[in-house]
């Protein structure tokens, strides 16, 4: 077997990261006329998917080139290997002996099939993120596997809550009591290096104090428990959570965790407390319904379309109002926010080619994003714009991502250590003894 492989790309591949094709090294690229069918089902419309769709039609148009593509291939770069349209949807006989059905799908096996026996002495790969066509693959004896550039390797971060350092001196939590800058980080002798913005609890045989790394400063700083718009935290991981969230100089959060666990809700009511600081409040999640399962065309304008989809959100506004007990300054002050167009909830389908400035944007069930669409909310931030996104990577909607592969995790791997990123995973559930009991037993 040589070095070099061959890999057929599945239409959910580039739709998935329209610069797929360059993530592949030296190996070539092979594209089944099938694939290139389905995308043009996807080029209208507003959603990230359709947006992948045009994307990925440009990059091909800048590869291919020259007229002969289809027999010698396009060039992808230096170090990179080619690029080749298959220009008939093949059957192979192999084909035959177990579908009946001529679905995109098969055809795309078949030009896997017909890939490998071109070229035997190299191996050729199905690539999809469909974990149906991949067990398929491989009952007929195709090579197939996942699309793995964008995904994480270990999710274990997002099983355990925070970090607990024993035998402190306890003249150090004396002393961070006493100071509210903090202490110089080199006071304190850890177990292992601290990550910035990291939360911890301190313990001496005395005391002990909830902490955080404050990199920008290398100082170890105490957090303290507040209550905000009716909202206290009830745990050490939603005092750190509400701690980030109410710290100007953090631009980007990541708070994750099972539902109930008040990611949402923190997030709403820190918020809420720094609208003065704020232009705008902005609260969106992308529309994915449970299950992918679509509510079906619905009555009304725009607003009233995705309502249903926007309703969780409101739901916790409401938590907070309630908290409030519905009267009072700050009640009257959402209803301010919200008329004059302070406070929004809206689709995250409408953030693309904004420009959010001096904005507390609040993306809610980001594990149903892919990186690319992470990414491109991210590069929105203008100027005194915070980013939040929470989000429960053990419930995805999205039929193509996973644990590893969504684009909360993703951005997490990446940002970790940053001075303006802070991550805070929940743990225990806080939104009744009935939602806690379900989330770890069901």
């Amino acid at each position: 077997m040589g070095t070099k492989k061959n890999f057929i790309l599945d239409t959910n591949v580039v739709l998935h990261d329209f610069k797929a094709i360059y993530n592949f090294e030296e190996n070539d690229i092979y594209l089944p006329m099938v694939v290139l069918e389905e995308l043009d089902k996807f080029k209208k419309g507003n959603d990230q998917i359709n947006f992948n769709a045009r994307q990925f039609a440009r990059e091909l148009d800048e590869v291919v080139e020259n007229k002969d593509f289809v027999t010698k291939g396009a060039a992808l770069g230096e170090g990179k290997g080619r690029l080749y349209i298959l220009p008939t949807n093949e059957w192979p006989e192999e084909l035959n002996q177990t579908f009946t059905e001529r679905t995109a799908d098969h055809y795309i096996l078949g030009a896997a099939i017909s890939v490998g026996k071109k070229h035997p002495k190299q191996k050729t790969i199905l690539v999809t993120k469909d974990v149906n066509l991949r067990m398929k693959a491989r009952a007929i004896g195709c090579l197939a596997e996942d699309y793995i550039t964008d995904k994480v390797t270990s999710v274990d971060i997002f099983e355990k809550d925070y970090e607990t350092f024993e035998n402190i001196a306890p003249e150090l939590i004396d002393q961070l009591y006493a100071e509210k800058g903090g202490l110089d980080t080199d006071n304190f002798h850890f177990q292992h290096d601290i990550s910035a913005n990291e939360c911890f609890v301190l313990k001496s045989n005395r005391a002990s104090v909830l902490a955080r790394h404050v990199a920008s400063e290398g100082v170890i700083r105490r957090v303290n428990k507040s209550r905000n718009f009716g909202i206290e935290p009830r745990n050490a991981e939603q005092t750190f959570a509400m701690d980030i969230l109410l710290d100007p100089e953090i631009q980007l959060v990541a708070l994750t965790g099972r539902a109930g666990t008040g990611k949402t809700l923190l997030a709403l009511a820190a918020a809420l407390t720094q609208h003065d600081d704020y232009e705008q409040i902005m609260l969106a999640r992308p529309i994915v319904a449970m299950s992918n399962k679509d509510l079906g065309a619905l009555p009304g304008d725009a607003q009233e379309k995705v309502a249903p989809y926007m309703q969780p959100l409101f739901d916790n506004l409401n938590v907070i109002k309630h908290a409030l007990s519905y009267s009072g300054r700050e009640v009257h002050e959402i209803d301010s926010m919200q008329q004059n167009g302070q406070l929004i909830i809206e689709a995250l389908a409408y953030i693309r080619g904004r420009s959010l400035s001096n904005t507390y944007f609040i993306i809610d069930e980001a594990q149903n994003l892919t990186p690319h669409e992470i990414k491109t909310i991210i590069t929105r931030a203008g100027e005194g714009t915070k980013i939040v996104f929470t989000g429960d990577i053990h419930q995805i909607d999205q039929p193509y991502l996973d644990m590893q592969s969504n684009g909360l995790v993703y951005m997490i791997d990446k940002m970790k250590g940053q001075d303006i990123f802070a991550h805070v995973n929940l743990v225990k559930g806080e939104r009744s003894e009935l939602s806690e009991l379900a989330s770890k037993l069901l």
